[in-house]
């Protein structure tokens, strides 16, 4: 054994200098005086993964902390690095420090809280703790109590083995007599080793205290001389590893004793036995006279037996208690040893407490840290509560009592809200007595708010900073000591219970129950916060007792901040007070000034398999891990990000979620064990970015459970857009080799969670997940860690297993690692985490999760992507609209600017437009999709959770290709046959120009030649006889009829040959001119031959669902045909028979999706054919009388006589004729293109005008929409809403248009802008023409330029050439002046025409009306909720899935009650979560129940509404006008329920932005 005798200090600094300079030198210099705080040592910073060893004394205290708070068993090897530094510099340990200065330093720098948290990591490793901190420039010693103050041991002494009864308790408050081991003077023994050799077992060796054979325990002491340690021995209870049977505390006092007589005293007065080492016992030990405890010598000197008797006599030493050693063997020496602190501790009664050494201190002048001003504060403030506590389970019912029954109470509401489980028929009125309940428990928690502990515990948290943080720890104390009392004393009466009365069953039960019961610590009391904060939000706002706890959240948002952790699941309730955490994480966001972005961590594990611990040891935290009182619930814990890792981590904080265990014994018993387990594992693995799953190797039988409810939580997430990342930690494998061992079971194991994720795929619906891999990457050679067990031997002596620490720190840093890199990661903020956390238990408290998942964050998301995505769909469908009017337009010209184009080459030209009209399509389609791909991959934690709906979004831009690809090709065909149609009377015209330019020509020949001095009058007498002549030619000539009658009933017929037989016989006695001049009526014998249940829906005379369908389609159908009449005028054609195909096939799109029997569509058709012939032959006859060659004569025929008599006198024509070519040719074609393209325009400006967001998404669409209804609050207005939708939609959207458009000129001003863009269109041709050709060359040279962009006057372009003798160039200049004039001309007339008759009839008129582009734009896929009639809200046109953000009651749809002709008061989205069934003929007629709707609707999502206030806009409405709707249905009134009556129209607004995800909404919202 090597000499203790310490190494001369080198340096020669002042005493009073030491600590400054050796602090200085470990870069601590700044931190001195508790300055260094825990949360600065647990935050994520570079240090906390790094593998570098320290290269300098700088990183030594910070390596050091980071070893010792993941409780590794090296952390006191310290030595840093040299090899880093300049080799050519000799290594010395000026550069060096012993373990014990360093420990030293960091006490002195770390304030209280840092310093108990030292003290537990150390005593975990088995490290010896500071009993007196020596400062060495003061000379004052600190009893560090309040360091030990948190110490628990558990133990067996010997004297209780019999009934194997364990010790449990905090140190400083146990009777452990103290042995203390000193050195006086110089020894030869190394007194460190002898202890360690002491407390060792001889299988189980440990340096328990830093020696000089340790890594640097060599290095001369600068600061630590004078420090006393202490550790404890304490018995497992088994004789053969025991080294003293019962628990002893060592103290090993640092230095000469000689040279620290004040520690020397207070060892002497507080310890049992005092051990001196010393071959020297000379000088002043005066102190050891005062001695109360007995003294032994110990010495490796040999003194003769008369100097022994002197030494003895002379400090009180028996000679029998002189230990000398003389061999060179040390057990023989520590064995006598061991056999004399035995006895000492044996006979001697000495037993002082810790926390009673505190008056020997103050008596001799050593400080006590627990004397400071707030710790007192703090111990007296939380003894005020704990002093008024004689029965735990009294205490919680008198003074906790709002989170007790109340809130379980409230808690069962709430789910049963959201399961129904005990509905009877009356779904709304059951709904609403829930939450009369609801608000009564609310009212009782009131008049029990804030008892006398209450407010004890709120002064004490309200307290500032560190007294705050003194109180909460002390109450933390107080509580477990009077936890840990009554559940001992429970326990031994269980015992004795079971042992001796065991038929007494309920005796036992209650027992069990008081031991569940018995625990009590802060986080009730928090509870109980929660509960009085909840229960005053539901106040009015104004209230004083709301305003008295509006600052409590922010206090527990500090306390976050300060790394305590908070409650986020209270597991007894089983349920989180939403209300609570919502405006705690919105202080904690303002807090720290909205830098909250959140990383979230969570361990799922069997209950007490040591996932707190593994969180402890891992960040070093304080989860409770005590066996007496497992973590309940979910707590959660914010570690700090430093600055300099923000960026790569990309987030503030690291939340860390410790959960109760699963298959918790507690809850074994209950029916609602796996569900609560379910719904705990859901939302954990919901919230997190990674997934620890924790297997302990013992509990492989419990296993396979916990996996079916870990697989079930992650497909959950898979469905929902979120994937986790998970990591399968095996705790306690004894080889360290098991990695490789481990294949095998890897395999095992990835088998067992593939046959999980089918079997819960099943349960789920969701069967195309067949494997684990389908949920989420995962990879079991990657993603599996083996950590060994805790201890290194059999506790209570066995330090922490060094493989343990090293192994969790491995961990970390793949998890580290793993945030660093990992694209699934959420990033959210704390607000952010609220809504994800908010949706996700709204879902979990239903029985179908994935169904009932509505979330904030998801909503956000996917209303940004529709609002892209709308945007792209809007971009693609106005370029393809452009496209069309251009080739409609060249359609319209064919022929007019190429006169040898024979109209047979038009269907050739067809073809190429299609052709050409399908690249263009697949090139729109590839720029959505690519502008798809961009945004799914956007490092966007929001995109990620969509990743669902990329394929519905991908198939709705392929679709939209589609159905716009049919739509051009309809309408190109439609042109292309109205311009084959026209061809027989363009050619009537043609030959009518010719015979004019023939007969006007020859005249004014014969006139110059012959008459050349003829007055006007005379030329005109000429021109008339000439004009008479042609009109008798032309008197034979008609234009063709068309009998539109008999050309709708073949059309009709044709459309109806594959009907029954009984339609074709009343098609032979239809009478198409009469048909469609009634109001048409469903006959109930249409419905004759019908199933029974599809008879019963028509015939009832009370349901108007039919008639309301056929009125619907014929308001659509008159609708179209008013469309194609005034597009027969606008473009002076005739009837063409694809007006009428279009009618039919709008019937049958419209019919498709309704119950109608072939009858009932077949009278149907007739009523709008017989309409649609009447209304077409009347416009047909216009169209035959506007162009009947002898009409169209005489309108020309005063423009002819004066281009007649302008030639004769050769007068110049230029500018007459360039006048006449504008107001004739160019202003109609303009006017032309500017109503083409307005329609458009407008519905663009709509779109991204300062109201664009109303229109931006179908569900900003609807919110708009039914907000204005709200404040509008007309029953006629929401009586057409829920009856013709459609048309309502289309006349709302029509109003606002004409609102828009009616202000600021903002019509002008999208007129103008067309007409600018075409006026210069037209100013650059006529400049590109050449202007030496002859007129009728400039004239067709000028159309071609334009035939793409405006559709020629035919006539009016054929009449301006005849008798043109004009000089060209002229013209052109004199034509460009005129139509500048023209376009101011028509920019004032579109000025002056702003009101708002004006702009409805210009806006009713447009070729391409923008209320209904909006409307085709929004209404999506048209589908509509098949119980209530609520349209889907889902982006694209083609997704698998419908939804609706805002279902109703029946009751709009005029449904009652048969029995009491009542109107129906249940809304889908209570239904949904109920026991009731529906029958409709989707079912047959049979019942189905409600739950399974999607059985038979799989395309309808239909979430519960678990808060009732989703739908509280529509029970308001109802309840509003539950007169008026009852009226209408021909029923009588509903009964509205209580709760529905106290809804006032601010509720409403709140639901349906609540609904709509519309932003913040007032608390009472939540």
């Amino acid at each position: 054994m090597q000499s203790s005798k310490p190494v001369k200090n080198k340096h020669v600094s002042p005493p009073e200098l030491l600590l400054p300079e050796l602090l200085s030198n470990l870069g601590l210099g700044d931190l001195h005086g508790g300055k260094l705080k825990l949360s600065s040592v647990l935050g994520i910073n570079s240090n906390t993964v790094t593998e570098k060893p320290a290269d300098s004394l700088e990183q030594l205290p910070w390596t050091f902390l980071r070893k010792l708070m993941m409780a590794n068993l090296n952390a006191r090897n310290i030595k840093h690095d040299q090899s880093m530094n300049d080799c050519s510099h000799p290594i010395d340990d000026s550069n060096a420090i012993n373990p014990l200065d360093l420990i030293t330093a960091l006490f002195h720098c770390s304030d209280p809280f840092l310093q108990q948290e030292m003290v537990s990591k150390m005593s975990m490793c088995q490290f010896a703790v500071p009993l007196l901190l020596p400062n060495c420039d003061t000379q004052q010693s600190t009893l560090m109590l309040w360091a030990m103050r948190d110490l628990v041991k558990k133990f067996r002494p010997h004297s209780q083995t019999g009934d194997r009864t364990f010790v449990e308790g905090r140190v400083v408050e146990m009777d452990i007599p103290m042995v203390s081991f000193v050195r006086l003077g110089e020894s030869s023994l190394s007194k460190s080793q002898t202890l360690n050799k002491l407390f060792s077992n001889p299988h189980q060796h440990n340096d328990t205290f830093v020696h000089c054979d340790m890594e640097c325990g060599d290095i001369p002491r600068r600061i630590s001389d004078g420090l006393v340690e202490v550790s404890w021995y304490l018995p497992c209870g088994n004789t053969n590893i025991d080294m003293f049977k019962e628990s002893v505390a060592i103290v090993n006092m640092r230095g000469d004793g000689k040279l620290f007589k004040t520690q020397m005293s207070f060892l002497l007065q507080t310890s049992a036995a005092v051990f001196i080492f010393s071959d020297d016992l000379k000088g002043d030990l005066s102190t050891l006279i005062e001695s109360r405890a007995e003294l032994f010598l110990v010495t490796s000197k040999t003194f003769n037996k008369e100097t022994i008797r002197d030494i003895c006599m002379k400090h009180k030493v028996k000679e029998t208690n002189v230990i000398i050693k003389k061999k060179k063997n040390d057990a023989d020496f520590v064995k006598k040893l061991r056999f004399h602190v035995s006895k000492a501790i044996g006979k001697n009664q000495i037993k002082m407490k810790v926390e009673d050494m505190a008056a020997v201190a103050q008596r001799i002048g050593i400080v006590v840290d627990e004397d400071c001003t707030e710790c007192t504060n703090g111990r007296t403030d939380a003894k005020g509560i704990t002093g008024i506590i004689q029965n735990v389970v009294k205490f919680k019912k008198d003074h906790l009592p709002l989170h007790g029954e109340i809130w379980k109470e409230i808690s069962q509401i709430e789910k049963e809200r959201c399961r129904m489980r005990h509905a009877d028929k009356d779904i709304e009125g059951y709904q609403s007595s829930l939450k009369t309940k609801e608000e009564e428990l609310r009212k009782e928690q009131q008049e029990k708010a804030f008892s006398e502990a209450m407010v004890k515990f709120t002064a004490g948290i309200s307290e500032s900073g560190t007294q705050r943080l003194y109180f909460l720890k002390w109450l933390k104390i107080q509580l477990d000591n009077l936890s840990r009392h009554n559940l001992s004393t429970l326990r031994e009466q269980y015992k004795d219970c079971c042992r001796n009365t065991p038929q007494n069953k309920e005796e036992i039960k209650h027992l069990d129950e008081q031991i569940s019961n018995c625990s009590l610590g802060p986080e009730h009391f928090f509870r109980e916060l929660a509960q009085i904060y909840e229960c005053a939000c539901s106040l009015p706002e104004n209230n004083s007792a709301r305003q008295q706890v509006q600052h409590l959240p922010a206090l527990c948002a500090q306390m976050l901040l300060d790394g305590f952790p908070v409650e986020l699941v209270d597991g007894d309730a089983s349920n989180i007070p939403m209300k609570w955490i919502k405006e705690v994480l919105t202080q904690l966001h303002q807090l720290v000034d909205t830098k909250s972005k959140i990383l979230v961590l969570t361990v799922l594990g069997v209950q007490s398999t040591g996932k707190s611990t593994l969180l402890n040891t891992m960040f070093g935290v304080q989860f409770a891990v005590s066996s007496g009182r497992c973590t309940r619930g979910a707590f959660m814990l914010l570690i700090k990000v430093s600055e300099e890792l923000r960026s790569e981590l990309k987030c503030d904080f690291i939340m860390v979620i410790d959960t109760e265990g699963l298959k918790s014994p507690e809850l074994a018993t209950l029916d609602t064990s796996y569900e609560h387990d379910n719904e705990l594992a859901t939302l954990v693995i919901g919230l997190s970015d990674i997934t620890i799953i924790n297997i302990a190797m013992e509990n492989s039988t419990e296993m396979k459970d916990i996996l079916q409810i870990v697989v079930h939580a992650f497909l959950r997430m898979k469905e929902v857009g979120k994937k986790p990342r998970c990591l399968f930690v095996h705790q306690n494998v004894s080889d360290m080799s098991a990695y490789d061992n481990n294949m095998r079971d890897r395999k095992k194991l990835m088998e067992q969670l593939d046959e999980m994720t089918r079997a819960v795929a099943k349960m789920e619906k969701k069967v195309a997940n067949a494997k684990f891999t389908d949920v989420m990457d995962y990879d079991p050679d990657k993603d599996s860690y083996y950590i060994p067990g805790l201890w290194h031997g059999t506790p209570p002596m066995a330090p922490v297993n060094a493989g343990y620490s090293e192994a969790v720190y491995e961990l970390k840093k793949t998890l580290i690692d793993s945030l660093q890199t990992s694209d699934n990661i959420m990033n959210n903020n704390a607000t952010e985490f609220l809504k994800w956390t908010q949706g996700l238990w709204n879902a979990v408290k239903f029985e179908n999760f994935i169904f009932n998942f509505r979330n904030s964050l998801v909503a956000d998301a996917y209303t940004d992507l529709c609002t892209q995505y709308n945007t792209w769909e809007w971009s693609f469908q106005s370029e393809m609209n452009n496209w069309l009017i251009c080739k409609e337009t060249m359609v319209s010209n064919f022929g007019v600017t190429e006169k040898n184009d024979q109209i047979n080459l038009l269907r050739a030209r067809l073809n190429e437009w299609l052709n050409e009209a399908l690249k263009k399509l697949r090139e729109e389609e590839q720029t959505i999709l690519s502008n798809l791909d961009k945004y799914f991959k956007k490092k966007d934690s929001r995109v990620r959770l969509l990743q669902k709906y990329t394929q519905d979004f991908r198939t709705s831009a392929n679709s939209l290709r589609k159905q716009t690809e049919m739509s051009i090709k309809h309408s190109l065909e439609k042109a292309v046959e109205i311009r084959e149609g026209l061809e027989k009377v363009n050619r009537i015209k043609d030959k009518q120009m010719e015979t004019i330019e023939k007969k006007v020509s020859e005249l004014l020949k014969e006139c110059r030649e012959t008459k050349a001095d003829l007055s006007e009058d005379a030329l005109t007498r000429e021109f008339k006889d000439m004009w008479d002549e042609i009109m008798s030619e032309l008197s034979g000539v008609t234009m063709p009829e068309i009998n539109v009658y008999q050309d709708v009933h073949h059309l009709l017929r044709a459309d109806l040959s594959a009907k029954s037989g009984h339609v074709s016989e009343m098609l032979n006695t239809v009478n198409l001119i009469s048909s469609g001049q009634e109001q048409f009526i469903v006959q109930s014998d249409w419905f004759s031959n019908w199933t029974s249940y599809a008879t019963r829906v028509v015939s009832d005379v009370k349901n108007p669902k039919i008639q309301e369908i056929c009125d619907g389609i014929i308001r659509h159908c008159n609708s179209l045909i008013s469309d194609h009449i005034s597009a027969m005028k606008r473009n002076n054609t005739g009837y063409h028979e694809t007006y009428i195909r279009e009618l039919l096939k709008a019937v049958d799109d419209q019919v498709k999706d309704h119950q109608i029997s072939d009858e009932c569509e077949a009278s149907l058709k007739v009523h709008v054919c017989g309409r649609a012939a009447r209304l077409f032959q009347k416009a047909h006859k216009e169209f035959n009388d506007r162009n009947d060659p002898q009409n169209r004569l005489m309108e020309f025929k005063p423009i002819f006589l004066k281009n007649f008599l302008e030639s004769f006198s050769e007068q110049d024509q230029c500018q007459k004729r360039a006048k006449q070519f504008t107001e004739t040719c160019v202003k109609p074609a303009v006017e032309d293109y500017v109503s083409k393209h307005l329609g458009d325009e407008i519905a663009e400006h709509m779109k991204m005008g300062d109201k664009g967001v109303n229109y931006s998404t179908r569900t900003d669409f609807q919110y708009t929409l039914l907000k204005q209804l709200l404040h509008e609050d007309s029953f006629q207005n929401y009586k057409e809403y829920t009856k013709s939708y459609e048309t309502f939609m289309k006349n709302w959207i029509q109003q606002e248009i004409i609102k828009e458009m009616s202000s600021a000129g903002k019509m002008a001003r999208l007129e103008e802008k067309h007409l600018s863009i075409i006026v210069e269109t037209i100013i650059t041709t006529i400049d590109s023409c050449s202007k030496t050709v002859d007129i009728k060359a400039f004239v067709e040279e000028f159309w071609s330029g334009l035939t793409s962009q405006l559709v020629i006057p035919r006539d009016a372009s054929s009449m301006f050439l005849i008798l043109s003798n004009i000089k060209t160039d002229q013209f052109a200049i004199n034509l460009k002046e005129f139509i500048r004039e023209m376009e101011v001309n028509l920019a004032q007339g579109y000025a002056n025409k702003t009101g708002i008759s004006h702009i409805t009839e210009r806006i009713t008129h447009l070729p391409s009306k923008p209320h209904e582009l909006l409307f085709i734009r929004l209404c999506g896929c048209g589908e509509q909720c098949p119980f209530c009639g609520t349209p889907c809200e889902a982006g694209g046109q083609d997704h698998k899935t419908h939804f609706s953000s805002m279902h109703r009651s029946k009751a709009f749809a005029r449904g009652y009650w048969d029995a009491s002709e009542k109107l129906v008061l249940d809304i889908c989205t209570t239904l949904v979560i109920s026991d009731k069934g529906f029958s409709d003929s989707k079912t047959s007629g049979e019942w189905h129940p409600y739950k399974q709707y999607r059985e038979i609707y799989p395309d309808w999502e239909i979430a519960g509404d678990p808060s009732m206030q989703v739908s509280d806009y529509w029970k308001y409405v109802l309840k509003e006008y539950n007169e008026e709707f009852a009226k209408w249905a021909g029923s009588e009134p509903a009964d509205i329920p209580p709760a529905w009556k106290e809804l006032k129209q601010t509720d409403a607004e709140i639901g349906m932005k609540k609904s709509f995800n519309m932003g913040s909404y007032k608390s009472q919202a939540d």
